[in-house]
């Protein structure tokens, strides 16, 4: 089911182009901001001497803040315009840099997880259903969103391995400066309504979201993604680090799974063209197998790099195919909710894959734990084929 709102390709002068050039701005600075605490939170907890365990806790504490702030955002949207939320998301990421780098103490860790966790949440949720408001395609307005939040994710790691050389808080306050720039597109965006009240959508007896196949498909490519994420900003640096690699080949390599997103949501819309299945198998294969295989090769930077960037192609087809399936698949009035619901399932994936971890490398070591967690990944893979055909 698709229920586009614009049937033209606006110009960059018209209401649509212009907010769709904004749109991008914001998430790239936002994007940017985050990909620069995704390297250094693991590097500066190493440093500060917490255990690989302990660090696969602090990135759980964000995951934490994520569920219970997107279990929220279904009824925040039918309250108040989506652009708010972006506004607030890059105010908070900000907060959560200039936190970190003032101490390393545990509740200074604690609490900038925690705002990060909850920006993560408002941000991209809200992202997604704007972008889907404006766009007469759910896949195209997911591709170009994830594209957009590519860019910024490979430039911040790469910025972040490279200034932490000189100074660690100089990162963190680059950061920190690009959230402030990012409230400025995002307070320029157009001014959607809430979406409409569910009793006003009629059709009480269809089924709840989650039960939906379409919907659930959705969830579980979401699922991989956030788990894949999750080990990406948290247990691959360590590995790297661990594996004796410096802080700057860490940087280049976590900004190369995150270039090799960028190529996997450029081939959604041919992928999803080819049905839910094989969006999904092709997905979760790529995505588990190559961060399965980035584990047991850290010493050895180019072949990791290798290994980090298929699973960045996977990874980048999941979080794009997987809400743009839940957009299409709902009424347009629902989309909020379906998507606040696939954020919460990723949600989910986030905290569960590094509080796992942290109990795998407590008997393997990380590299070993690294495999175990990718080839898990894989598992929707094996049971989707034993499913009925999805239609596409």
């Amino acid at each position: 089911m698709s229920a586009p709102e614009s049937e033209f390709k606006p110009s960059r002068r018209s209401p649509e182009g212009l907010d769709r050039a904004m749109s991008a701005a914001a998430i790239v600075l936002f994007s940017f901001a985050l990909g620069i605490l995704s390297v250094l939170v693991p590097l500066m907890a190493v440093r500060a001497g917490y255990t690989p365990a302990q660090i696969g806790l602090l990135v759980a504490v964000a995951a934490l803040a994520q569920i219970a702030t997107r279990l929220g955002m279904g009824a925040l949207m039918r309250t108040f315009p989506d652009k708010w939320f972006l506004v607030g998301s890059v105010l908070m990421i900000g907060s959560s840099c200039v936190l970190i780098s003032l101490s390393n103490v545990l509740w200074v860790f604690t609490v900038s997880q925690l705002v990060q966790g909850a920006a993560r949440a408002l941000f991209f949720t809200s992202s997604q259903t704007h972008a889907v408001r404006t766009y007469p395609s759910a896949v195209n307005a997911s591709r170009n969103v994830n594209l957009a939040i590519g860019v910024g994710a490979l430039l911040g790691p790469a910025v972040a391995g490279y200034l932490w050389e000189i100074s660690t808080r100089l990162p963190l306050l680059l950061g920190a400066a690009a959230a402030v720039l990012a409230v400025v597109p995002a307070a320029l965006l157009i001014r959607f309504p809430p979406f409409a009240a569910k009793a006003s959508l009629g059709d009480q007896q269809r089924p709840r979201l989650w039960r939906r196949s379409g919907v659930q498909t959705a969830c579980w490519m979401n699922v991989a993604a956030g788990a894949w994420k999750s080990l990406l900003d948290s247990y691959v640096p360590v590995a790297l680090s661990l594996a004796g690699q410096s802080a700057t080949v860490i940087g280049v390599l976590v900004s190369t799974a995150n270039a090799a997103v960028l190529l996997g949501s450029a081939a959604s819309g041919w992928i999803r063209s080819k049905g839910i299945k094989p969006s999904l198998v092709i997905g979760v294969l790529t995505t588990g197998l190559g961060l399965a295989a980035a584990g047991p090769l850290a010493p050895l930077a180019v072949a990791a790099g290798v290994a980090l960037a298929i699973s960045g192609i996977g990874a980048g087809v999941l979080q794009t195919v997987g809400p743009a399936i839940a957009a299409d698949y709902v009424h347009p009035e629902e989309r909020g909710d379906a998507l606040a619901l696939t954020g919460t399932y990723r949600a989910v994936a986030l905290f569960l894959a590094p509080f796992g971890m942290a109990g795998l490398v407590t008997v393997a070591p990380v590299t070993a734990a690294l495999l175990a967690a990718g080839l898990l990944i894989t598992a929707p893979a094996a049971s989707a084929w034993r499913r009925p055909k999805y239609s596409t």
